[in-house]
């Protein structure tokens, strides 16, 4: 099969997007007609859970149109060269590796600000079904349908005509502009490039949809039951272990995988 060009990749890219911004919309105008009362900086986890939905929606039509006759193998939605050690050990890595960036946005006093803060403050003191439905939808869903896209998709379709390291930084970069502030941003494209390493070694872009899936669980999960973490101090020590641990899943999955990687 000829490779695919990188401008219909990028193409396909656009018209995801666009549904996105199409599906949001939509999902504003239910909400609103369900309470014209409510104001757009008011929307609460409704408004969240909502904005996830859409992007899931969006990604999963433009990963099933443009896929459509590829074998599996092509976008490597396959089980990969990782064994369950390996598995865990890239799961450890991006909680490690989001732990990591979170304290360090704190201490330079940005972990409070933006989007972030406001996905923050709608998912505390969730409960019940509210919380159910907020690990489902921004935990599975959202996990799943992005990786299925920009790992499986985008950047398994660009790596047939460029290095693979360049497909994984287009790759993240794209996934990084998504979002809608600088620090947002700059912390998905170090996540998003992980999990292109991730990809990268495994051959298959399933572990690094377990690992988004896993990440984005904690993060509800945790900011719904347990307070912030406030002091410098507990985050500089956190920011010190994450750093170890991270290199440490990293040194393990090199050595693991490396020489199938090259070899496969």
């Amino acid at each position: 099969m000829e490779p695919v060009k990188p401008w219909v990749v990028f193409l396909t890219y656009g018209l995801a997007v666009v549904g996105v911004l199409l599906f949001s919309a939509l999902a504003g105008m239910v909400l609103f007609n369900l309470d014209p009362d409510l104001k757009p900086d008011d929307l609460g986890l409704r408004g969240v859970i909502a904005g996830a939905v859409a992007s899931s929606m969006a990604f999963g039509f433009a990963t099933v149109a443009a896929t459509r006759g590829m074998p599996a193998s092509r976008i490597r939605v396959l089980p990969g060269r990782e064994r369950g050690r390996d598995l865990l050990a890239m799961v450890v890595g991006v909680l490690a590796l989001g732990q990591a960036l979170d304290s360090a946005a704190t201490l330079a006093g940005l972990g409070r600000e933006g989007a972030m803060e406001r996905v923050r403050r709608a998912l505390q003191g969730a409960s019940g079904g509210d919380l159910f439905a907020a690990v489902i939808v921004i935990g599975v869903m959202a996990g799943v349908a992005e990786e299925l896209f920009f790992r499986g998709y985008m950047q398994s379709l660009l790596r047939e005509r460029w290095r693979p390291g360049t497909a994984a930084v287009v790759t993240s970069l794209c996934f990084s502009v998504l979002h809608p502030d600088p620090v947002h941003a700059t912390l998905a494209f170090v996540l998003a490039l992980y999990l292109g390493f991730v990809t990268e070694m495994a051959g298959s872009a399933l572990p690094a949809a377990t690992c988004h899936v896993v990440n984005n669980i904690v993060f509800t999960l945790l900011t719904t039951l347990v307070a912030p973490i406030t002091r410098a101090a507990v985050h500089q020590a956190l920011l010190a272990v994450c750093v170890i641990v991270f290199v440490a899943a990293v040194v393990w999955l090199r050595r693991s995988l490396g020489g199938r990687a090259s070899g496969g």
